[in-house]
């Protein structure tokens, strides 16, 4: 008889009422009382379980089924039964119970709880933990939903390299790719040695190569990996990461911050929807506020205000924050938050900034000293998106990218494009955790990840 999935029970449950069927999985839970027990068996198609009960006068092996451990995976067939006055809406009856393999009391993930470092020690099993289940079955459709909203905005997806021979942000840390023993004593670099001929990095960003195609296709995104080499050990950093980058021609900041809203918008309300019972399960025991702050960002249009304007703000609080702000200064999580938060108490952009603390490519303002830049803060976790109209006047390209200390040889293509059909353009970058975490009201990027990639951390 073919398996029938837990999620397909689910979803035809007064159809397949009375029928025999079977189903294969693993448990969650097992109890009994020496007459009759019941399992908690998931299969990994939906976020619930299924109850299965057994009993001693159907089942030959039922000494050794009311012993089986968490973890272990089996095969059930029996009949489908409604339970409308149960917890559960119905349960299988089973008749038959084979024990594929068995775990013994070795295996972590017993019925206790366990903490969230414990759980990154063991990353190989924590997504069969309830939490780590619904973050990854949510990171799935949170993608599939990004992809879903460009698809019908027009867009078209298009895979930048991951391998880049220059700094793309101006200034970011890069891990360096190498095909030379980098531990003889003394080694120096050899470009002739180097299988590309000069240095590579690992990628932080898509953003150069997706304006590329941005001037073929009119409305490109990107969405990878990037690789940042920082030493950092926040809630909020990690060294690998995924990144959404979309580049759109003939656009300029405003109708960009329109975009980026459109899309939050669009994946928080699909995801309440597609998701309902991992949502629940994230407002109930991970943050009690969790939907009526989503529904916030839902129902509100998000705020907009100038750099300047925020500085004025955040100075006049300025022995609220460990970090005092003056004009000039970068705008710390702390100062995002309070803005997000305290002030407009909704998701808010900040725009024009000093443009000695954006990247190089950022269209200049008149003023000569901000840029048409946007960094999009969300409450509880700050920045979520940093965005700006791009740089389309060659001298003013060049003459930036000479005060930042960057070789104009490093960058002749991208530069070439401004000369060859250059139109206005706007793009951002999502960082995917980011949002996945506000998402879930999960407070750390490192809970996100399936194998989190930070300093002194790369084992699995």
């Amino acid at each position: 008889m073919k398996k029938t999935d837990i999620k397909a029970l689910y979803d035809n449950k007064e159809a397949l009422t009375g029928n025999e069927v079977v189903v294969a999985g693993w448990v969650k839970s097992c109890r009994g009382n020496g007459s009759f027990g019941f399992i908690d068996l998931t299969d990994g198609t939906c976020f619930k379980t299924l109850q299965v009960v057994f009993s001693k006068d159907k089942l030959e092996n039922f000494d050794i089924i009311e012993k089986v451990n968490t973890g272990s995976s089996i095969m059930c067939k029996g009949k489908i039964v409604l339970t409308p006055e149960n917890k559960q809406p119905f349960e299988m009856q089973a008749e038959e119970v084979t024990v594929i393999n068995a775990t013994d009391s070795e295996y972590p993930l017993q019925k206790k709880k366990h903490s969230l470092e414990f759980l990154r020690e063991i990353a190989y099993l924590r997504p069969r933990a309830n939490l780590f289940n619904a973050v990854f079955r949510v990171r799935s459709k949170l993608a599939y939903l990004l992809h879903e909203f460009f698809e019908n905005e027009g867009f078209v997806h298009v895979h930048t390299p991951l391998l880049t021979s220059s700094d793309c942000e101006g200034g970011s840390e890069l891990f360096r790719v190498t095909t030379q023993n980098i531990y003889e004593e003394e080694k120096k670099f050899s470009p002739e040695d180097e299988l590309f001929g000069k240095k590579v990095y690992l990628s932080p960003t898509g953003q150069l190569e997706g304006e590329t195609c941005a001037f073929a296709f009119g409305k490109i995104y990107t969405f990878g990996p990037s690789f940042r080499a920082e030493n950092s050990n926040t809630t909020r950093h990690v060294n690998e990461f995924w990144h959404l980058e979309p580049e759109v021609c003939f656009m300029n900041l405003d109708e960009l911050m329109t975009l980026e809203e459109k899309m939050m918008k669009y994946i928080i309300s699909n995801i309440i929807q597609k998701c309902p019972d991992e949502m629940q399960f994230f407002n109930n025991f991970v943050d009690k506020g969790l939907l009526d702050r989503l529904n916030n960002v839902i129902n509100n249009e998000f705020g907009r205000v100038t750099y300047t304007e925020a500085i004025d703000i955040l100075s006049k609080n300025n022995d609220k924050f460990e970090f005092p702000v003056k004009w000039g200064s970068d705008i710390q999580t702390e100062h995002e938050r309070y803005l997000a938060e305290v002030i407009f108490k909704k998701p808010v952009f900040v725009t024009d900034y000093p443009k000695e603390i954006k990247a190089f490519y950022m269209k200049q303002n008149e003023d000569g000293k901000t840029v048409r830049a946007c960094d999009l803060l969300f409450p509880g976790i700050g920045e979520v998106t940093g965005g700006s109209e791009r740089e389309t006047d060659y001298d003013k390209l060049a003459n930036h990218m000479k005060t930042l200390g960057l070789k104009e040889e490093d960058y002749w293509w991208y530069m070439n494009l401004r000369k060859f059909g250059s139109v206005e353009h706007s793009g951002f970058g999502l960082g995917f955790e980011r949002i996945l975490m506000y998402i879930t009201g999960v407070s750390n990027i490192r809970d996100v990840i399936l194998f989190p990639r930070t300093p002194n951390n790369c084992e699995f």
